[in-house]
């Protein structure tokens, strides 16, 4: 999560991408662009502002060593040397064009910027950011022919949103330097983290958090929701989310105690915590620190609806995770042949 009040461009270059599967080729600028006033107003908000709300941190990654993963080898480059920028930035693309190994991975313009003044936690730095824009959009553009106006369709950059898009931040901790990284179109979920960047989450609060709440997430809908309803999958999720909130730490059978009221639950969550850290090649650790923002950020997320086929919704308050245990009753109607939920109000709101 970056602030961007301070934050300035100070290089800016864009190529174009091409596809190695297809042999479509790159096409390379030789000069920085140089800003009018509008487009650089416009630019800064529209490259920075998917960082802003990213809590979770990359580092670099390497099967030998991280000294050969190239995107940290090119961002080292250009940390050292400002005047190699434009050369580099030529490399960065060359590499994406090597990890196009497949008909689906699209072409698109590739934004190489160079960033001072981002402010990260309690540090101020520079940082190099790199961008695919994947999508061009439609849009009318009007103009004045012998004293009449007409109009025709162009394609552009929408500034709305990038594709793809990585912040290398020039600070290190024990792991490495710091990365950010979005991706809109995630149609191939290994181009562009694994093979084009090749980073993994950074050993932290945060990523702890988010791995499990992932997990509980995973174990709600596919053991609790088709074993047991949409209320014990949403009782469930609620409790989850409130034992993070009121412990700083997690303890793994701190938490199966809080939240589980049957052993046959615990369990089914135990053997279920097992395939899944097999499936995702990970091990969820038995205690760590709480990151309260991947918690509000993934609280959000959470959808506490049940819905039902007779064009009813049911909606349960995710801060209340007891209310639903209460006030909320699941039943069978021999006579109607249907299932029922009972609700116990004093008054409506």
């Amino acid at each position: 999560m970056i602030s961007r009040k301070n934050a300035s461009i100070s290089k800016f270059i864009i190529h174009k991408v091409g596809n190695k599967f297809n042999d479509t080729k790159n096409a390379f600028s030789e000069n920085l662009v140089d800003f009018d006033e509008a487009s650089y107003d416009l630019m800064l908000p529209f490259l920075l502002r998917p960082f802003g709300s990213e809590v979770q941190s990359y580092r670099f990654s390497h099967h030998a060593s991280i000294a050969l993963n190239e995107i940290n080898n090119y961002s080292t480059q250009i940390f050292k040397d400002h005047d190699a920028f434009i050369e580099v930035s030529k490399h960065i693309v060359t590499h994406l064009y090597e990890q196009s190994t497949s008909a689906q991975i699209k072409t698109g313009d590739v934004l190489v910027v160079l960033f001072e003044g981002i402010e990260y936690g309690d540090m101020t730095t520079n940082a190099i950011g790199i961008f695919k824009i994947e999508n061009k959009v439609n849009f009318f553009q009007t103009y004045l022919e012998n004293k009449s106006y007409d109009v025709l369709v162009q394609k552009g950059i929408s500034s709305k949103k990038v594709d793809k898009g990585c912040l290398i931040l020039n600070q290190n901790d024990t792991e490495g330097p710091i990365i950010l990284s979005v991706d809109n179109n995630s149609y191939d979920a290994q181009y562009w983290i694994n093979q084009f960047l090749n980073i993994k989450y950074a050993d932290d609060a945060n990523n702890h958090t988010q791995q499990y709440i992932e997990l509980c997430k995973e174990f709600s809908t596919e053991i609790l929701k088709t074993n047991y309803g949409a209320q014990e999958q949403n009782t469930f999720l609620a409790k989850t989310i409130d034992f993070f909130k009121e412990n700083e730490t997690v303890n793994i059978e701190l938490f199966k105690e809080d939240v589980f009221d049957e052993e046959k639950h615990i369990r089914q969550f135990e053997d279920y915590k097992k395939d899944y850290e097999s499936e995702q090649n990970l091990v969820i650790r038995n205690q760590f620190d709480v990151a309260e923002r991947v918690v509000t950020k993934e609280k959000r997320k959470i959808k506490t609806e049940i819905k039902l086929d007779t064009n009813i919704q049911i909606k349960l308050d995710i801060d209340a995770p007891d209310a639903s245990e209460e006030y909320l009753e699941r039943g069978y109607d021999d006579e109607k042949k249907m299932h029922y939920y009972k609700v116990f109000f004093n008054a409506e709101a």
